[in-house]
């Protein structure tokens, strides 16, 4: 099936496509092109987006609504975000979008309406080099049925009017007319264990290492912080594993046969033991590294490993904690630069 104006195919974006995918559709699209496992799917592109808002506008302001909220009034943004919220998840699909992303659907799902489907937001502003936008959006896991689909890249598109995103928008002066949702759509993994990994140390900003974490089942577990992962530490070049910290993985996420996700407490044969082997280590170690590679930066990246013991990667987005540290001049500038020699060698100003 070929990408249009609303629907992009993994197989047709990447990074540059951004503005109309959104930061999560760019990286996955642009890890396939690049020849990296990653789950089949499609984005629902902003064009998409934007003729939704835009009927909503002519019936009432929505943007203007936003920008009229000062960043600290958060009364104001919380019955704001209510009503936007509410809006947007009330009002039907446009017919043309409908027909594009039912067809789609049986697409990616082979014509199997039972096949699971993960719907994740993906902002345009979100995973950018100079602006963190992550996990202010929503993601629905394990979604079976178009129907459902439908309800829930609503949902997404109105989780850009929560109470955080609003809030991080209105903080950082962010226009409204320069922010749109695209909507991400692709096969889930039946994750045995999953978690994050990243390619310099988030802890010491060391370069020479991936750190490696991980539990039971799907990488929700880890990602909301409900349970405690195990951490192992890599060498990137020779492959050592320098650090082994297991932990006691008492929950983890799983399917439910009717949709949805639950929690569900970890075997107790399981709970101590390391969700993913030797074998395993080195195969995200390496998949790590060829993403690194391509993107020429430090990445953190999510991952999978499913029943098979294949690794899928469901992320990567560039490194910000230490790359903004680098960047930050090491003092502020001076109208005379020799100020700062002077300043050095204990002389006056």
């Amino acid at each position: 099936m070929k990408s249009t104006a609303l629907i992009g195919w993994f197989a047709d974006i990447g990074l540059a496509d951004r503005p109309t995918v959104g930061g999560k559709g760019g990286s996955l699209g642009e890890l396939e092109r690049a020849g990296i496992a990653v789950p089949p799917g499609f984005v629902v592109r902003t064009a998409a987006f934007e003729k939704f808002i835009a009927a909503l506008e002519q019936e009432s302001p929505l943007r203007a609504q936003v920008e009229a909220l000062r960043a600290d009034d958060l009364d104001g943004i919380t019955r704001a975000s209510a009503i936007l919220r509410a809006r947007v998840e009330a009002v039907a699909l446009p017919q043309a979008l409908r027909d594009e992303l039912q067809a789609a659907h049986r697409e990616l799902c082979a014509a199997d309406p039972q096949v699971p489907v993960a719907v994740r937001s993906s902002a345009t502003t979100e995973d950018a080099e100079d602006a963190s936008f992550a996990g202010l959006q929503d993601t629905y896991l394990w979604v079976m049925g178009v129907s459902e689909v439908e309800r829930q890249l609503r949902a997404c598109w109105a989780s850009l009017y929560s109470v955080p995103s609003i809030s991080y928008r209105r903080k950082q002066g962010l226009p409204e007319a320069g922010v749109a949702m695209a909507v991400v759509v692709q096969r889930m993994v039946d994750a045995r264990s999953a978690g994050v990994m990243f390619t310099r140390s988030p802890t010491t900003g060391d370069r020479s290492v991936i750190v490696i974490e991980g539990a039971w089942g799907l990488g929700s577990a880890v990602v909301s912080g409900e349970v405690t992962p195990d951490r192992f530490v890599v060498g990137k070049i020779t492959g050592e594993i320098t650090v082994r910290d297991l932990r006691d993985k008492h929950v983890q996420h799983v399917p439910l046969p009717e949709g949805g996700t639950a929690e569900v407490e970890t075997p107790a044969e399981l709970r101590n033991e390391p969700c993913v082997s030797d074998e395993e280590l080195m195969s995200l170690r390496a998949v790590a590294r060829r993403i690194e590679r391509h993107y020429g930066r430090p990445q953190d990246i999510e991952w999978a490993i499913d029943r098979n013991h294949q690794v899928l990667i469901l992320q990567s987005r560039p490194e910000t904690v230490w790359s903004v540290q680098e960047a930050a001049p090491v003092a502020a500038p001076l109208e005379n630069p020799l100020h700062h020699l002077m300043s050095v060698f204990g002389g006056k100003r």
